[in-house]
């Protein structure tokens, strides 16, 4: 069974943001500014544990830049079989909902993959939606918050997890293929072998692109991307203080309810 693990390279929790000019940078002196979100090691942990428990092969993927091969040499690192990086200039600035364009149709091309692992969220941005977005490009069965795979039957082709919701958890199956985010309370993820690290550095990984991925970039289809530029601030609002002055405590009250009654409030 092909097991997809959709990553993100992101800021360190230890990083210092820097603001200048519109623009935000960061910096860790102590170690690597950007890392493995954190959350994917989760998604990256449990993938690797369904290929141990049932064969098969984990490709982790992820969108970015050049620089997010070393989240992906992480991967590599724990026991992943594959790594491919998604990278065009086209990509630069897609929302939530153009990069789960970019990623469904990854995991298209990576051939017949039934599931597709993803961490609760990116602690950078914090939507959580490209999980869910991504599982309805895909046609996709979307499983959210899972905190347990309790059962799954490639043969059946049938999954049953365990999800944390408000009210407590819930255990729900559903037909694979699948989109499935996941909570830290599912595993506790493996810290990268010395002889995974060796292997991970030496790795070459594929880069694709728009047009290897068959998006029509020409036709600007490929990605939506959130337009700032012409966004206005609020207008000002007019606003005025008084001051009730009384002989009391009391009396301050009265006349603040008898001005909330006057003015409609109350």
């Amino acid at each position: 069974m092909k097991v997809v693990v959709c990553i993100k390279q992101t800021p360190s929790t230890t990083a210092v943001f820097n603001v200048e000019n519109g623009h935000v940078t960061w910096d860790d002196p102590g170690g690597k500014p950007e890392v493995l979100n954190p959350w994917d090691e989760y998604a990256v942990e449990e993938s690797i544990q369904l290929q141990e428990a049932h064969g098969g092969d984990v490709v982790a993927i992820t969108m970015g830049s050049e620089d997010s091969q070393d989240a992906l040499k992480t991967c590599l690192a724990m026991g992943c079989s594959e790594a491919i990086l998604i990278s065009d200039p086209a990509f630069e600035g897609s929302d939530t909902l153009g990069t789960a364009r970019v990623l469904a149709a990854a995991i298209r091309k990576t051939g017949d993959a039934q599931l597709a692992f993803f961490g609760k969220q990116a602690i950078d941005g914090d939507t959580g939606q490209t999980i869910v977005q991504t599982a309805q490009k895909l046609g996709w069965n979307a499983l959210t918050f899972v905190s347990k795979i309790v059962e799954i039957d490639p043969g059946a082709g049938t999954i049953t997890v365990e999800r944390m919701v408000e009210e407590g958890r819930e255990t729900i199956a559903a037909k694979l293929p699948a989109v499935i985010s996941v909570v830290k309370e599912i595993n506790e993820p493996r810290y990268p072998s010395f002889m995974g690290i060796r292997k991970a550095s030496r790795a070459t990984i594929p880069v694709w692109s728009a047009a290897d991925l068959e998006l029509g970039i020409e036709t600007g289809s490929a990605a939506s991307k959130a337009d700032w530029s012409n966004v206005s601030a609020l207008p000002v609002r007019e606003t005025s203080v008084e001051i009730i002055e009384a002989d009391s405590v009391e009396e301050q009250a009265r006349l603040l309810v008898d001005r909330l009654f006057e003015e409609k409030v109350i």
